[in-house]
């Protein structure tokens, strides 16, 4: 320890640290030219390579095949095409004796059966090839060319498969599948002839040009794929400048394998070709459904799970792959850039973040988009499941829109925090600020308190007819502050929950409608008593009354003696909602019956008398006669 104190105190060996300290922080400044220029030097080195090993490549392959061949014969081992040709012949024989033998499993949906078919029969024909393939010990040279062989042959069964299930679910042309067929056999052989000159030893120059040159056919034929699949109409100038476009883009992503700038050639690859495996795999998942193989239904949790379900795989594995060969190639995603690398892994995990999020927020909005469809129909069910229905209406809703905030919240913390925000002090800052807002504003947190506590309390529906204070109508919708309400006369009412005090429930369970009539002190009560009971009768034998009725129209006695005359009470029991056009009905029917019967109403009568009733009876005769007159008082002379 002392020693390299006394190391560090010499001169000599600070001016060297900080010569050191400003070449490395000049190095780091410089970051991007040097890239530039490394990979201008790598290409040209490349290319020079390549041109140089062009005119050895025949030589290699014939060293390579002869050392194949006697690395064979000294084993007693047949030459590799051989071995590969019976294997494959065995492999395909056992998969056509077992398609065309086996009877078909009975599926409700053609494509799933031809899924079936396809998936089990590829995994027949790969046990068959990898049991072969065991069985034998192959010598060290034998062995790599067949493996990798193998698995290309493998590779091209797979694509096959896919292509048939593409075109039976009239996705893929004839032309395309045979198209893409020979397109991934090329791909395939490229790649396995490629790993195979990687293990025989062949030169890195001439395994390049070797390389290089199988990929021309596959780019040839590409193009040709472009061409083809553009619209037919050549006339027409967007297709051409489409075509070119995207032959152009093979060519440039062709050049970017050629020159190994793999990060920049796999993000275009998965540009070209993520959208477009998003599109088949959307057809492949709704074709999957027998009644909505042609539409998308957004309501459907399991047709949005499968949908969105292969769309989050399939950008997961993209976004994943490209950030895995960016770490490996370039250097502004592993180097010493500490800000940009943070930034570019940062981007991709968020996609990941979005995508997980984003299959979640579709999976919770189809399943309440379905509860709150299957609950829309309030006349098929019955009261009590339709008081859970009218429930689940009020607060669905609620649940989405908080849900949604949750998950928006979630989501954008989460990315700050790949990004390398330090969010900590935002969620502190955050509490810290709902604190102030909930002091400064008791009135808005008294409003969302209250409602929370009036939708746990079941006070109200949607639907339902409220009074709350000064304020009536039928409850509408509601946020996390309000509730809206249309009065019976058309105004709507936008009332804060904690202004709403008690609240009174006109359209819960049953609801009791009492009126009162007036009839003469001569009417026979008895007899008014059966009018009523067989008009309720007749109402409660009403097609549409009826079955409004939970308790039948009854008289229920002299509820005052008033006045004019007798006054009787009237009562019945009915759903909620539904008593005024009972009550009309009924008024109709009371007086129909009463005029039949002879029964009149109570009506208000003034009579006027004296003292000496005989001085105004007289006065009232002697008005009546003609030609006399009688003063008050005065009797008439007998």
């Amino acid at each position: 320890m002392a020693e390299l104190l006394r190391l560090l105190e010499d001169e000599d060996v600070r001016v060297w640290l900080e010569q050191k300290q400003a070449a490395a922080s000049e190095s780091r400044d410089n970051e991007a030219v040097w890239f530039i220029e490394e990979r201008e030097a790598l290409l040209r080195a490349r290319f020079n390579a390549f041109f140089s090993a062009v005119p050895r490549v025949s030589d290699e392959l014939s060293r390579v095949g002869s050392t194949v061949w006697q690395d064979a014969r000294s084993n007693g081992v047949m030459p590799a095409a051989l071995v590969l040709a019976i294997i494959a012949g065995i492999a395909f024989g056992i998969e056509w004796i077992f398609r065309h033998s086996v009877p078909a499993v009975p599926f409700p949906n053609p494509l799933l059966r031809q899924t079936y078919t396809e998936f089990l029969t590829l995994s027949i024909f790969t046990a068959i090839v990898a049991i072969l393939f065991l069985l034998f010990a192959w010598p060290p040279l034998v062995r790599v060319v067949v493996l990798y062989s193998l698995l290309a042959l493998i590779a091209c069964k797979l694509a096959t498969a896919l292509c048939r299930i593409a075109l039976a679910a009239s996705i893929m042309s004839a032309r395309s599948y045979l198209r893409v067929r020979i397109f991934v056999a090329l791909l395939a052989a490229t790649m396995a002839f490629s790993a195979v000159s990687e293990r025989l030893g062949v030169a890195a120059d001439v395994q390049s040009a070797l390389t290089i040159g199988l990929s021309i056919p596959i780019v040839v034929l590409a193009m040709a794929m472009i061409w083809r699949e553009r619209s037919s109409d050549v006339r027409s100038w967007r297709d051409r400048i489409s075509r070119a476009m995207g032959i152009s883009g093979a060519i440039v992503l062709w050049l970017l394998w050629c020159g190994d700038f793999m990060a920049l050639f796999w993000l275009g690859v998965m540009i070209v070709l993520v959208p477009r495996a998003l599109s088949i795999a959307d057809s492949l998942m709704l074709s999957f459904s027998p009644s909505r193989s042609n539409e998308r239904d957004p309501s459907d949790p399991k047709a949005v799970l499968l949908v969105r379900g292969t769309r989050a795989i399939i950008l997961i594995a993209a976004v994943d792959w490209v950030a895995f060969v960016w770490r490996n190639n370039f250097p502004f995603a592993s180097g010493e850039v500490t800000l940009i690398r943070t930034i570019i892994a940062g981007a991709f995990n968020s996609v990941v973040i979005l995508l997980i999020i984003d299959l979640v927020w579709q999976l919770a909005k189809a399943y309440i988009t379905r509860k709150l469809r299957d609950v829309g129909d309030e006349g098929t069910s019955p009261s009590n499941a339709l008081a859970r229905e009218s429930r689940l209406r009020t607060l669905l809703p609620v649940f989405r829109n908080a849900l949604a905030a949750a998950l928006l919240c979630v989501a954008v913390l989460t990315i700050l925090s790949e990004m390398g925000v330090k969010i900590g002090p935002l969620v502190a800052g955050a509490g810290v600020v709902g604190v102030a807002i909930g002091f400064g504003s008791q009135t808005l947190v008294r409003d969302v308190v209250s409602g929370v506590f009036y939708l746990l309390d079941d006070a109200f529906r949607v639907g339902e007819y409220i009074e709350a204070g000064s304020y009536t109508g039928v409850v509408e919708s509601f946020s996390l502050r309000s509730v809206r309400l249309r009065h019976h006369r058309g105004p709507i009412f936008t009332v804060p929950f904690g202004s709403l005090g008690a609240i009174k429930n006109a359209s819960r369970d049953w609801t009791v409608d009492k009126f009162r009539i007036r009839v003469p002190f001569k009417t026979d009560v008895d007899k008014v008593r059966k009018l009523i009971k067989e008009i309720g009768a007749q109402l409660q034998a009403d097609p549409e009354l009826g079955s409004l009725f939970i308790e039948p129209l009854k008289l229920k006695g002299v509820e005052q003696i008033s006045e004019y005359g007798i006054e009787l009470g009237i009562a019945f029991t009915c759903k909620p909602g539904q008593q005024t056009m009972i009550r009309r009905n009924a008024y109709a029917m009371v007086m129909q019956a009463f005029h039949e019967n002879g029964i009149d109403f109570a009506q208000p009568m003034v009579q006027v008398s004296g003292d000496d009733k005989e001085t105004a009876a007289a006065t009232f005769a002697a008005r009546q006669s003609p030609g006399k007159t009688t003063s008050p008082g005065t009797a008439s002379p007998a």
